[in-house]
């Protein structure tokens, strides 16, 4: 049966064994949470790219006389296109839906997609933080025990 996140452990009472398995547990989630860190970080720079993308598109003279641009397929290959309307974009809104919408709108989508992106990174991180601390707690009793077993048993 798995415990409580906030249930608190005595330390001093866990067997250098017992103290082990926990430094593990601790090291394979800050590694998923690290990963889902660096997973949002890319989440956010995709947004403010598409952000930046929707908001130059009204201040480039060039997609204002012929409404040509570029399409990307991949990171590296884009092909020609053009807007059939100046005033609307298409916006990925997720799981693969798209929804047309004016410029300002769209805009304000990605504003608020940093924005709500952002504050999960940080809420992730303050959590990255309080478990990099058990980590160092839980590794400072242990050697704690290391060294105090060491001193218990006579050598040979």
């Amino acid at each position: 049966m798995a415990s409580s996140n906030n249930e608190t452990i005595n330390l001093d009472s866990l067997s250098a064994q017992q103290l082990s398995q926990v430094k593990k547990q601790l090291d394979e989630e800050l590694e998923h949470l690290t990963s889902s860190f660096a997973q949002l970080h890319a989440a956010q720079a995709k947004f403010r790219d598409c952000l930046r993308c929707v908001q130059d598109k009204n201040k480039s003279p060039a997609l204002r006389e012929n409404n040509a641009i570029l399409v990307p397929l991949t990171n590296s290959l884009y092909v020609r296109g053009s807007l059939s309307s100046a005033s609307h974009v298409v916006v990925d809104i997720g799981t693969g839906f798209y929804v047309e919408k004016e410029v300002k709108s769209a805009a304000g989508f990605y504003e608020n997609k940093v924005g709500e992106v952002g504050a999960s990174i940080k809420d992730l991180e303050a959590i990255v933080q309080a478990k990099t601390n058990n980590v160092r707690v839980v590794e400072e009793v242990l050697r704690q025990k290391m060294v105090s077993g060491a001193q218990q048993t006579p050598p040979p």
